[in-house]
């Protein structure tokens, strides 16, 4: 709880975001009240967000919330929690998979995970989709390591490899892979694939929108005429994903997608929903990869597969790619698996 001397936080780089990591037992119980504190450490609602930690992107507005798990062969429970930057909002209402990176090393500091060799695999039950993540953590000498040879599109530099393993994540938020039952719908004219294997996504071909799929977000984010017709169909979209009325949601994603000319599998720009992704998110590169394997599909169009049940699927986007492996079984998906890495920036108290 919030007393005079603060509340206790660890902040971290997950995969290619940021947030404030923190224990259920540190945080009000009472939502309302975790929620107004975690605008107020964020600095939200403002733009800049310059009176809290939050970074002025939806990005570095992040938090986990954390506690060791009751569940049969679960080591903690993980709750994301959005922290919207000009919008008094805080929402679970998706999951985030590189935050999630962040999860293992946070429990092992804190002591909720016994460290088990030179890597400790860590059992997650996120909160936000009813699904179970293993992360397994470099710890050699009894603790995480942060440093390490791994690279990934969107973080500089190298740091310790954190994979990331999931099964049976279709249909986590929506009910089902394919919510609407269909590969293809047909929303404002646009053809779309809505999908949900880990994180709600809208799919739909760049071309379709007027737009290469090879420009830089702040380009995106500056054609109004693009940002409005994407929000109509994601508004539309809403509803037929199960997700109600999506105005005031960060879901779903609207990923567009395009031929790749750096030789990954697929080239994407994502809204998460209004602001265009400096990268991917890691739920979003798995729906998106999911989507691409799906015969009639706009990114099964665009995309080049590889053969064969296990396919490493390349997804790029403006800071180069994410690779998602896809376990299938005739046609199938049936365990996916991403690498990601986190970094533990600072430990104490925030204000």
């Amino acid at each position: 709880m919030m007393a005079e001397a603060g509340t206790r936080c660890m902040w971290m780089r997950g995969g290619t975001s940021k947030g404030a990591y923190f224990l259920a037992a540190d945080l009000p119980a009472e939502p309302a009240e975790r929620d107004a504190l975690l605008l107020k450490i964020m600095g939200s609602p403002d733009p800049r967000q310059i009176d809290g930690i939050g970074g002025a992107d939806p990005l570095t507005s992040k938090v986990a919330v954390v506690k060791r798990s009751e569940r049969p062969g679960v080591d903690v429970d993980y709750l994301f929690l959005q922290v919207f930057v000009d919008k008094a909002v805080v929402t679970g209402a998706q999951g985030c998979g590189n935050i999630l990176a962040g999860v293992g090393p946070f429990a092992i500091e804190r002591g909720l995970v016994a460290v088990r060799g030179n890597e400790t695999d860590v059992a997650i039950f996120m909160e936000n989709t009813g699904e179970i993540a293993t992360a397994t953590v470099t710890t050699p000498a009894g603790e995480p390591v942060y440093e390490g040879n791994a690279t990934i599109s969107g973080v500089p530099g190298s740091a310790a490899p954190i994979p990331l393993a999931f099964e049976g994540i279709a249909g986590s938020t929506c009910g089902s892979l394919l919510p609407t039952g269909n590969t293809v719908d047909m929303i404002d004219g646009i053809a779309v694939t809505l999908i949900d294997n880990g994180m709600p996504v809208v799919v739909l071909a760049a071309a379709d929108m007027g737009i290469t799929g090879e420009e830089r977000p702040k380009e995106l984010e500056a054609d109004g005429q693009l940002r409005a017709r994407l929000e109509r169909i994601r508004l539309a979209a809403g509803p037929m994903m199960n997700l109600g009325d999506v105005s005031l949601k960060s879901v779903p994603k609207m990923t567009m997608v395009a031929p790749s000319r750096a030789g990954y599998a697929i080239t994407t720009r994502t809204f998460i929903p209004h602001r265009c992704h400096a990268t991917i998110g890691v739920f979003g590169a798995v729906s998106t990869a999911t989507a691409a394997l799906l015969p009639g599909s706009p990114a099964y169009r665009v995309a080049v597969i590889p053969a064969g049940n296990r396919k490493t699927v390349a997804v790029g986007h403006p800071e180069g790619e994410t690779s998602v492996v896809l376990d299938t079984e005739n046609g199938t998906v049936l365990r996916t698996a991403i690498l990601r890495t986190a970094r533990k920036l600072f430990d104490g108290f925030v204000f």
